[in-house]
């Protein structure tokens, strides 16, 4: 309903821009015209040879209608810059900068219609993005099982073998089956922890909260020392909210730990001006001007679903700080 009240308001504002820009220049040709012809049918006449006065008169008109065209030209031409500025710029990750319309009627409908292309391309973007995402949450889900309970299992099955056998192998063989026992564990482990990965299931059991927490501690190594802070009464979010938000905390962290050279990082959670605010922050190299990879634009994607804003900035100090501001649900307080 506001896109289309939107769309409405910049069609009225084009239409009433008063004078097309055939006019401007069409109605000061005419007057420079009418103009020359009174003199000409009037007292003043042009000497043979030209007077140097005649001259100065004749160059002085030619002048005041070339500056007049300019004038004309620059001002009704001024907005078209502005658009090609706009459509060079345009970033469909960065929803909302519209071209200001202005300008002749031609040059407002054209920037009218621009701005309307663009709400329907962001609207489209944000649609299939919405069905991309959900199909990736729900293939997760579905690998997710699958290791769990096919490959989690058959290592489990193996793990319990290789204890029956190193019960009853010489002992010249036991030291073998011992590694091969700690090689079996530490799989197990590494399946069971990309499985919750990929389908954070302590979110869907206890929480946001409680998986922000969890996944701090997930992310803190001997090299890494990851902090939480989550306040308490928090607006009420939906489930989807929910789902980005812990999303984009898990990327954020994912490339604090690949990338960022970090050994500090922290994860908060907070109540702010109709909604909440998550930041990752770290202190590691920071942006440094790369550009954004595939994991930013990632959970950009996310955040246009659930019309949250994300923002990337130089953390105090040093390092990168991840900011996205999410709109509460209607509803209470959790």
């Amino acid at each position: 309903m506001g896109v289309v009240t939107d769309i409405r308001g910049r069609r009225k504002a084009a239409r009433l821009t008063s004078v097309s820009l055939f006019w401007r220049i069409f109605s000061l040709n005419a007057v420079g015209l009418i103009a020359a012809a009174a003199l000409l049918l009037g007292p003043v006449t042009v000497s043979t040879p030209v007077l140097p006065v005649e001259a100065l008169m004749i160059v002085s008109g030619l002048a005041a209608l070339l500056v007049g065209n300019a004038l004309v030209l620059r001002v009704g031409l001024a907005p078209l810059q502005r658009l090609g500025r706009a459509m060079a710029t345009a970033d469909l990750l960065h929803p909302g900068a519209r071209a200001p319309v202005a300008g002749p009627v031609e040059t407002a409908a054209l920037i009218t219609t621009y701005n309307t292309m663009l709400d329907r391309l962001e609207a489209e973007r944000a649609a299939g993005a919405a069905r991309a995402l959900s199909a990736q949450e729900r293939e997760r889900h579905r690998v997710a099982r699958e290791l769990h309970d096919e490959v989690g299992q058959t290592l489990t099955a193996v793990l319990l073998q290789l204890k029956r056998v190193a019960d009853r192998a010489p002992e010249e063989l036991r030291e073998e089956v011992s590694q091969a026992q700690e090689a079996t564990r530490a799989g197990l482990d590494e399946i069971r922890r990309i499985a919750r990965r990929l389908r954070p299931g302590v979110l869907e059991e206890l929480g946001l909260t409680s998986a922000l927490r969890s996944l701090a501690a997930e992310f803190t190594t001997d090299g890494l020392t990851v902090r939480h802070h989550v306040c308490g009464n928090l607006p009420h979010l939906t489930e989807e909210s929910e789902l980005v938000l812990y999303r984009v905390a898990q990327e954020g962290l994912t490339n604090t730990a690949r990338h960022a050279a970090a050994d500090r990082a922290e994860v908060r959670l907070r109540p702010v001006a109709e909604g909440v605010e998550l930041l990752v922050r770290d202190n590691g190299r920071g942006l440094d001007g790369a550009p954004e990879g595939s994991g930013i634009s990632g959970m950009r994607e996310r955040a246009l679903l659930i019309g949250a804003v994300l923002s990337l900035a130089p953390a105090p100090g040093r390092g990168t700080d991840i900011r996205l501001r999410v709109p509460a649900a209607t509803g209470g307080s959790r």
